[in-house]
């Protein structure tokens, strides 16, 4: 079985722990208050608590497995900092009616410096007047429905190119990695969207697909570093911060550059809603709220690399889901025919057409979210199902085993899109219990446009191409050492023509 890399040198420091004085034990491990009213615990180790309990191949698995054992509301220790685990869709579903503001933060920071979820980002910000002031930037530039709606074109054009590209390697028999190729297509609508012409496919996509694959694989030593930060810096340790900076130090160098070429040509009107408004707002120094270079660059880093990462992952899970099954393959190509036709390419325009693609997409998102960890923190003492919180708690919700909730979801780890084809009343009670966006606040600004890129992308894919594969089935096996959900073995395809001529777009 593969194992977890950030091991190796890693246990040595545990191991070193353990077998330290007892002085180290009461700096790490101090007894929390009222702690007959917290949520039940499982048997912890001396001064580690429960960290030996994470070391699995997904630390998503690893809290799945322990919930599993011991419950779905649970309160674990990693050396003496507490934390609220909850698995359980109705306590999420608590959590976020009736305690939404309360856990608005997302807690604690692994590395300040770094761009993606460092202080100067936008997911990691507190919730407060800077964190308000860039959703609103972001909503009203770009992320907003009428934003999508005014940015529509530039997706038009880079999904007709993805249908083109994917036409010449069907006409060459080549095959095809899906998530290669579904990177490559957010990556540029990300880009032609966020910097306008001056993101230049040729050179910008590249790099900056590579270096949103470097960081999405040190997510789990990331969200593991934000875990560990309060007890290792005593020592002086800072867990996996030489190759987290490493990546960012990159990052930052390119979005420089890309940011000055935006200036250079802002004159020529070759800018974009968002970074114009992002300009605009690092040169004002009467804003509502002063932004800095570093904010910028920062959130662009986590635009692409969220959006990027997350939504091409999310189309490999869905084809791979859809190859699988291929009776619900046969039911989508009878939906796109019926509503789209055969005479010209799928438009976004025509999603809301298309309910059972939808459904098949949410049902994707269930079992393979893309964030399968949600970490906030308690801002203010509070009681959920009679348990008491201290102030300042880390909380994590598992949104894998919330949305694979045996309570809530018939045949959780069953495909099943039509379940999200049900009467209105039973899909509204649905939606409180998944959540591949998170919920409440702080859930994923970027939801809209997720829905629109899987969604067009797959269209595209199922209207004009059939698809073949070595083997009769896709190997669903996850890949290990992520805190992003991805495939183990990248999906291979070869695309064969259904419809001979060139389809026309709208453009």
């Amino acid at each position: 079985m593969a194992s977890v890399d950030f091991e190796n040198g890693f246990i040595s420091i545990l191991l070193l722990g353990l077998i330290s004085t007892f002085s180290l034990f009461f700096l790490f491990f101090k007894k929390p208050k009222n702690v007959f009213d917290l949520p039940p615990s499982p048997p912890s180790l001396p001064i580690i608590g429960h960290l030996h309990l994470l070391f699995s191949v997904s630390i998503h698995k690893s809290f799945q497995k322990i919930s599993s054992k011991y419950g779905p509301f649970l309160h674990l220790r990693i050396f003496n900092v507490p934390i609220i685990l909850v698995s359980s869709a109705s306590v999420a579903h608590e959590i976020f009616k009736n305690h939404d503001k309360n856990v608005s933060s997302h807690g604690a920071i692994g590395i300040d410096e770094c761009l993606v979820f460092g202080t100067s980002g936008f997911i990691k910000a507190p919730y407060g007047d800077y964190w308000k002031f860039m959703k609103k930037l972001v909503i009203a530039n770009m992320l907003g429905l009428q934003a999508l709606e005014r940015s529509r074109a530039v997706r038009e054009v880079e999904m007709d190119r993805f249908y083109r590209n994917l036409l010449d390697k069907a006409m060459k028999k080549e095959s095809v990695e899906i998530g290669e190729e579904a990177m490559r297509l957010v990556t540029c609508i990300l880009g032609k969207m966020s910097m306008g012409r001056s993101f230049s496919r040729e050179s910008d996509e590249a790099k900056v697909t590579k270096l949103s694959l470097e960081f999405a694989s040190l997510t789990q030593k990331i969200f593991l570093g934000q875990l560990l930060r309060k007890p290792l810096e005593k020592l002086g340790i800072s867990p996996f911060k030489r190759e987290i900076m490493n990546v960012s130090y990159r990052f930052d160098e390119l979005l420089e550059k890309m940011i000055v070429k935006c200036e250079e040509e802002e004159e020529e009107h070759q800018g974009c809603e968002i970074m114009d408004a992002f300009l605009a707002a690092y040169r004002d120094e009467d804003a509502e709220c002063n932004i800095t270079r570093n904010h910028i660059k920062a959130l662009l880093a986590e635009l692409y690399f969220g959006a990027g990462d997350t939504s091409s992952k999310t189309a490999q899970w869905v084809m791979a889901e859809i190859i699988n099954h291929p009776k619900i393959l046969e039911k989508l190509r009878e939906e796109i025919d019926s509503v789209v036709g055969k005479t010209r390419l799928i438009q976004e325009t025509d999603l809301p057409k298309l309910p059972y693609l939808q459904a098949v997409i949410k049902e994707s998102l269930r079992l393979h979210p893309p964030g399968a960890l949600l970490p906030r923190e308690f801002e203010q003492e509070c009681k959920i199902g009679g348990f008491y919180i201290p102030k300042g708690t880390p909380l994590v919700i598992n949104a894998y085993a919330v949305m694979r909730d045996v309570d809530s979801w018939q045949d959780p780890d069953e495909f099943k899109p039509e379940r999200f084809l049900e009467k209105e009343e039973v899909g509204r009670e649905k939606i409180l219990n998944f959540l591949p966006f998170g919920a409440g606040r702080r859930s994923c600004p970027g939801s809209n446009l997720a829905y629109i890129l899987v969604g067009t992308a797959i269209g595209v894919m199922l209207q004009c191409f059939d698809w073949q594969i070595q083997g009769d089935k896709v190997n669903m096996e996850e890949a290990t050492g992520r805190a992003f959900l991805a495939l183990a073995h990248p999906l291979h395809c070869t695309p064969l023509p259904r419809i001979l001529n060139p389809l026309p777009s709208d453009l």
